[in-house]
């Protein structure tokens, strides 16, 4: 009886993973005007700017790499909903929309977030090494962020 309730379970598992696959994901950046990008407004070192971009922007711009596994359900609607949010905070690919005391918060965001080592998402490190900063590379961040604020 136990075997074949287990058995059921399993079956009626997969189905399920199989039909989530059909459901879809909007896997689409939008696109970027250059004229707003944060390194059109702002000026920054190339270290600093691949800092950034490495740390940063896969969650917090319109430039998100989209890794295989952000295609399979469940962990699709997990990373879409994860960007959408990102971009909905801060969205380097449209900074240059902000008005100055919107820009000025949200880089003060930046630096709380990376003081209280809060940012990058544990999460996102985890399958991103890349973006796990040394001690340097968050405080060449925070100096960064800190000397672009009004």
């Amino acid at each position: 009886m136990i075997k074949r309730i287990v058995k059921l379970a399993l079956i009626i598992a997969v189905v399920v993973f199989a039909l989530l696959q059909l459901v879809p994901v909007n896997h689409d950046n939008p696109k970027v005007d250059e004229s707003i990008e944060f390194f059109s407004v702002v000026e920054a070192s190339e270290s600093t700017m691949n800092l950034v971009k490495m740390a940063c922007y896969d969650c917090h711009s319109n430039e998100t790499v989209h890794p295989w596994y952000s295609y399979v359900a469940p962990v699709s609607f997990y990373i879409e909903e994860h960007v959408e949010e990102g971009r909905e905070e801060l969205n380097f690919s449209t900074f240059g929309e902000y008005s100055e005391k919107k820009a000025d918060h949200k880089l003060e965001e930046c630096v709380e977030l990376l003081e209280k080592e809060e940012m990058p998402l544990d999460s996102y490190v985890i399958l991103h090494g890349e973006a796990d900063l040394t001690a340097d590379q968050r405080q060449e961040l925070i100096s960064f962020f800190n000397s672009l604020r009004k």
